[in-house]
């Protein structure tokens, strides 16, 4: 079994689509539309040919409750290497982006820091 796809709502579909494209190396589909439900999308592939992220934007999602939630907690992105986790955290922090946990060693043997995307979702920078 594999895992497909994992899904996420935003409200700044391009801001989102150009972060993870820009940071990540993500390559975008065309903008999907449904013209009838207001729904768009993007489904973004990854070098590793592995698991998509879609994110998505449809009319009257609410916001997330403040704080952490039952649920989905982070989403994690391999570099495949510590100067690698150093340098993208290095460079999203310069670039305005909310590091909350620098590079380290975690105490289950993983190297990662924890950046926030636009919409201020946890993503895990791993080896």
């Amino acid at each position: 079994m594999l895992i497909s796809h994992f899904a996420l709502y935003t409200e700044n579909l391009e801001t989102m689509k150009d972060f993870y494209v820009n940071y990540f190396g993500a390559e975008a589909n065309t903008l999907y539309e449904n013209e009838n439900t207001g729904f768009q999308s993007y489904f973004l592939t990854f070098d590793d040919g592995g698991a998509l992220l879609e994110i998505m934007k449809r009319p009257h999602i609410a916001d997330k409750a403040e704080g952490q939630n039952v649920g989905y907690a982070h989403l994690a992105m391999s570099t495949g290497s510590t100067s690698g986790v150093d340098s993208l955290t290095a460079q999203l922090r310069a670039d305005g982006y909310t590091v909350t946990s620098d590079p380290r060693f975690t105490g289950d043997g993983f190297y990662e820091s924890v950046v926030l995307d636009p919409d201020g979702n946890e993503i895990e920078i791993t080896v």
